[in-house]
């Protein structure tokens, strides 16, 4: 085993031979949009961003499905799996069965086998003093979608929460294994402020995130200020508590933003500042079009991350 628990690392690796690493990992999820196809796609994209992060490619998928006995029609959990089964295809791998339950409530994910050298393994530790942080996806899903349920985004949020949702990390990874990056992790559950902290804690450093260059979803931050918040921010703000600093320049919905939940969020990339302007330049040319860097690594000192 080259990567298990002892880490807070986005999936763990075992090494079969010594060119040769298997990379596992699994998630699954409640519905966070209405359309069952779209949830699919999220879904997927969410289970196969792990081993993206790692540094991996996806070979194989199996299915987790929770789906209630005889409530509704079936044809909706053949959308969820269409779904899942179009964004697999779109990664160049393979769905090869899964498991189903009844549930009073809809779930679905995956679990995922990628294939990756072992030398080659990105992890969310390693972070050098001086790198720099660059981000791929915009912010603010969880607040949008948790708007949505109530009525209240926008169909230009939506759109913007879905389209950087379905997006693989495959491109974001090819271009980041060009580079001698340092660490890599992608933003989920945690937010970015969260797999931030990991990062930093995990490398003996401290990581300061600039609230001024995070790259927004539209309306996120506006959202956030009228209380449409996810239980899992105030949960992620109180085990962050202190290990993190928001400065009182930076606005509450800003704040909240940063320590938004993410679903199929982007990858959070450290690397020596001398390579930032090429490698954003590659993200870019990839069509990783929203890359930039959102703070820079300094040497340790308490809490572990700083939002200026």
């Amino acid at each position: 085993m080259l990567v298990g628990t002892e880490t807070a690392d986005d999936a763990g690796v075992y090494r079969l031979r010594p060119d040769l690493a298997i990379v596992n990992t699994v998630d699954f999820f409640p519905p966070m949009v209405d359309d069952p196809y779209l949830f699919g796609q999220i879904s997927a994209a969410n289970s196969l961003s792990d081993v993206y992060s790692m540094g991996g490619d996806p070979k194989t998928c199996m299915n987790i499905v929770c789906f209630p006995k005889g409530k509704m029609d079936i044809s909706i959990l053949g959308d969820i799996l269409r779904g899942g089964a179009d964004k697999v295809k779109e990664a160049g791998a393979v769905i090869i069965g899964g498991h189903s339950i009844i549930d009073e409530e809809i779930k679905y994910g995956m679990s995922v086998t990628g294939v990756i050298h072992p030398d080659k393994i990105f992890r969310n530790v390693g972070v050098q003093e001086g790198d720099v942080l660059i981000l791929t996806k915009p912010l603010g899903t969880g607040i949008i979608t948790t708007a949505l349920k109530r009525g209240k985004a926008s169909a230009e949020s939506v759109d913007q929460a879905v389209a950087s949702m379905t997006t693989l990390n495959a491109a974001a990874s090819y271009v980041a294994r060009r580079f001698p990056v340092h660490a890599v992790s992608d933003v989920t559950g945690f937010g970015v402020l969260g797999h931030a902290q990991e990062m930093a804690s995990g490398s003996g450093i401290t990581l300061i995130l600039e609230s001024a260059k995070l790259p927004l979803l539209k309306d996120a931050v506006k959202l956030a200020d009228k209380g449409y918040i996810t239980g899992g921010c105030k949960r992620n703000r109180d085990y962050l508590d202190d290990k993190m600093v928001i400065e009182k320049s930076v606005s509450d919905g800003l704040a909240e933003v940063a320590i938004d939940p993410q679903t199929s969020g982007g990858l959070l990339i450290a690397v020596g500042k001398q390579h930032a302007d090429k490698i954003i330049a590659e993200l870019h040319a990839a069509g990783v079009t929203v890359a930039c860097v959102i703070g820079y690594a300094t040497s340790q000192q308490k809490p572990w991350v700083r939002l200026v």
